[in-house]
């Protein structure tokens, strides 16, 4: 389980985030949507070290991990799939990969084989580029590849920030459906930063809601996808209250 008890960060002399309290139970999926800007990135790297916060406490199975560097957050379970992909261009998907269990790699490198197999099980259409270069896939490729690094660390929970930027729909369902599998097959909590709230309500356990660096709301998918303001604000339809 994952816990996050009152956080607040800044960046620079900005104040970001405010008072944040949220949960992941294990084997959900949790949705985090808001407008541009309000917060949702700093949310997770906050969660992942990239940030340290000026107040407030992270857990992951009850352990404190917040203020932790971020070397040291992935070690204790946690792993982000940042905004934009950010995978290593000059690099093999293979290499790629292999970038994500640095912090384990001299300890499980016999089970190298192993974990490969076990990515490209899940996502399948990498195989074929094992020895293509990063920059050379398609961006619904790299995508998976950024997924597929972040899993290599086995993680407790993994953190998806913006993962259909830039994608066309059939590939945004694959991807989700990929959340899915994940979770059912892996255990493994999920938190999807989405832009595309009607994709990400489908697929989500629970919803919180931010704005302006303040979760405002939070409930069940059904819940969330039935709420006036959500109705209106994010999802381009007239609520029947409006």
């Amino acid at each position: 389980m994952l816990k996050v008890e009152g956080i607040s960060t800044k960046i620079g002399k900005i104040d970001i985030l405010h008072n944040i309290d949220m949960h992941v139970n294990s084997g959900e999926i949790i949705s985090v949507i808001g407008a541009n800007g309000a917060g949702k990135s700093t949310l997770l790297n906050t969660l992942s070290g990239l940030i340290s916060p000026t107040s407030g406490k992270v857990f992951l199975d009850d352990v404190l991990i917040s203020g932790l560097p971020a070397y040291k957050v992935i070690k204790k379970g946690l792993s982000l799939v940042p905004e934009g992909r950010q995978i290593f261009s000059n690099l093999t998907v293979k290499e790629n990969l292999l970038l994500g269990m640095y912090s384990t790699y001299y300890r499980e490198k016999h089970q190298i084989e192993e974990k490969l197999e076990k990515i490209f099980s899940m996502l399948p259409g990498l195989k074929k580029h094992i020895n293509n270069l990063g920059g050379n896939l398609s961006g619904g490729e790299q995508q998976m590849l950024a997924i597929g690094r972040g899993l290599m660390s086995d993680p407790k929970i993994i953190l998806l920030d913006e993962p259909s930027m830039g994608l066309a729909p059939k590939i945004v369902s694959e991807i989700l459906e990929i959340l899915t599998v994940i979770k059912q097959e892996l255990g493994t909590m999920v938190i999807l930063v989405e832009q595309n709230v009607k994709a990400a309500l489908k697929i989500a356990n629970r919803v919180y809601v931010i704005d302006q660096g303040r979760m405002i709301l939070n409930g069940s998918a059904e819940e969330i996808s039935q709420n006036p303001h959500v109705i209106r604000a994010y999802l381009g339809i007239k609520s029947s209250s409006a």
